[in-house]
């Protein structure tokens, strides 16, 4: 009896310790994050938003903008940024960059400050080239295997053939 009670409090001791000093890992998030702003090869521009601490995914809502200025001495923005489809922390431009090359400087005030430039070159994509056609030989593994259920039904019939035509007739 009393070993039990020494292992239930054992238990309960480690349980606590684990609650208590576990407890900051998960909301050691927070501080300053750092922002990825790249084009994606067309006319719109990605950022990547981690926490600078760990380089953790920031999973918070990020409120951001976007400038850009030209080389050519067009503006373009502010644009607010939106939060892409393909992950919680990336983010990309409302309106697409018209073509050019571009200085991009996105800015933060959502859940910390902070700004990153990067420079883009936007751009039309082109269509890839059509391949040219090639003929339709049919599937030849579905040829075969009738080519092959055919012989096998004609061996089937040559030798059902040749049984019954040997047989003496009353």
């Amino acid at each position: 009896m009393k070993m039990t009670l020494r292992y239930a409090a054992t238990t309960v001791l480690f349980a606590g310790l684990v609650l208590l000093l576990g407890a900051p890992a998960a909301s050691a998030h927070g501080g300053p994050i750092k922002l990825e702003v790249t084009g994606d090869g067309s006319h719109d521009i990605n950022v990547l938003v981690t926490w600078k601490k760990d380089g953790d995914p920031v999973s918070d809502l990020v409120e951001a903008t976007l400038v850009a200025t030209s080389t050519d001495g067009r503006s373009f923005g502010p644009v607010r940024l939106n939060s892409a489809p393909e992950g919680q922390n990336l983010y990309h431009s409302a309106q697409p960059l018209p073509s050019g090359q571009w200085r991009v400087t996105v800015t933060t005030t959502k859940p910390a400050k902070a700004q990153a430039t990067a420079d883009v070159t936007a751009r039309d994509i082109a269509a890839p080239k059509k391949a040219a056609a090639v003929p339709d030989r049919g599937n030849p593994i579905g040829m075969a295997l009738k080519i092959g259920v055919i012989a096998v039904v004609a061996a089937i019939g040559v030798a059902a053939w040749r049984r019954l035509g040997h047989r003496k007739r009353p």
